[in-house]
């Protein structure tokens, strides 16, 4: 089945959506549902939706989940729904970190697609297995850094991939913040508190739940491959096990040089993800918080806004628009894109792996080109920065290759 990068297959019935994680008091998890929802592609219809069997239970009833498919763990969850009839086809895994590869791995092998939480893993040596898995089943894999859904990003993608900006020489990108400035954890606030748990979240702090983000997003943008990096990861706050601060120097395979800062502890800072890529023909400056604008700079002339929505736009960011010029689209709309894109994979499978026999697992559905979303290799990228970045910190800022 081909997909159409306009989206105007053959409509099909929904795909049917269980969830790991995400109840009451989950924060990721409601908008993962609205992102599910908003292209009307899923359904939600089973969950496992918290490591207490009460809350779980509370959870999805409040979701009007029917009682025979509200789960009290997730491993029953992936057996139970594989021998249905009606059984879920996707899970959107939601929990914290140290949950991701354990549920990742029962869902693949038991058939089901995959929407992931970012990191990908706790572990490099984890990620690799996942990575491994996935190849085996052939099955879809998406990891939700949801940055790479935003319009005005994948014009960003495309004028590198064009050309435009010539030879990339310099990278810089930050994603800052400041909730995490006092020691909110030990308030008992639920998504400060496992955040800086080892235990919970692996080797990271700020750089595995944001400094992945910013290198996911450089990454998506510019398609350069990191060869070395250096770290300096630091907690603040005292007492304060994992980082919350963190600043790297990164050496890109052909010569490029890139610097990347992620900082929970940086007053005045909300949701400040903002990238500049500068190359031999002119650059790039886009802002998570002004999403629907493009700084492009041509060498040696004036600065332009382009704007999402307008004729301006490349068709990559045109495709995944929803809303005309000067209606703003942002953090929901760009999970939303990534649901959707992920959507049309399922969709391909579901044709795909009817004309391949049994099983359809022999290897990966072939898509439209236009059709993008981070998959199991980007979340395995992400794992191996977060380990470098730790391991050259922790020998006091060195170089490390990845």
């Amino acid at each position: 089945m081909t997909i159409e990068a306009s989206g105007t297959a053959k409509r099909q019935r929904k795909i049917r959506l269980g969830m790991v994680g995400g109840g009451e008091g989950a924060f990721i998890g409601a908008v993962h549902r609205i992102a599910a929802r908003l292209d009307d592609e899923y359904e939600l219809v089973a969950g496992a939706l918290s490591s207490t069997p009460e809350k779980a239970k509370a959870s999805g009833i409040a979701l009007g989940l029917d009682s025979d498919r509200i789960y009290s763990d997730f491993e029953t969850m992936a057996k139970a729904e594989a021998k249905r009839d009606d059984g879920i086809e996707a899970v959107a895994i939601v929990t914290p970190n140290h949950v991701h590869a354990s549920a990742a791995a029962a869902f693949l092998k038991a058939g089901i697609h995959v929407i992931c939480d970012k990191p990908l893993t706790t572990t490099l040596a984890d990620a690799k297995k996942l990575k491994r898995l996935v190849e085996s089943t052939g099955l879809v894999f998406g990891v939700t850094h949801n940055y790479t859904g935003y319009p005005m990003v994948r014009h960003a993608r495309e004028l590198v991939q064009r050309g435009v900006l010539g030879d990339i020489r310099v990278v810089q990108v930050q994603y800052a913040q400041d909730w995490l400035t006092e020691s909110l954890e030990k308030s008992g606030q639920k998504q400060a508190a496992w955040r800086v748990d080892p235990k919970q979240s692996g080797a990271g702090g700020c750089i595995g739940d944001i400094g992945t983000h910013a290198f996911n997003l450089a990454d998506f943008i510019t398609g350069l491959e990191v060869e070395s990096l250096l770290a300096d990861l630091h907690a603040f706050v005292p007492g304060r096990k994992l980082d919350d601060n963190t600043q790297i120097l990164l050496r890109y395979k052909g010569g490029a040089r890139g610097m990347l800062w992620a900082s929970q502890v940086a007053p005045g800072n909300e949701n400040n993800l903002s990238i500049r890529v500068y190359g031999s023909k002119g650059g790039i400056e886009w802002r998570q918080e002004e999403p629907n604008h493009l700084f492009y700079t041509p060498f040696g002339q004036p600065t332009q806004i382009i704007g999402r929505g307008t004729g301006a736009a490349l068709a990559s960011a045109a495709r995944v628009s929803r809303v005309p010029a000067g209606h703003p689209e942002g953090y929901l709309e760009g999970f939303a894109n990534l649901y959707t894109e992920i959507a049309r994979a399922i969709r391909a499978y579901r044709t795909e792996g009817a004309k391949k026999g049994k099983t359809g697992r022999d290897k990966p559905v072939k898509l439209d080109a236009a059709v993008v979303f981070p998959t199991v290799d980007d979340g395995l990228k992400g794992v191996a920065f977060i380990e470098a970045a730790v391991k050259s910190s922790g020998k006091g800022g060195t170089w490390v290759k990845l």
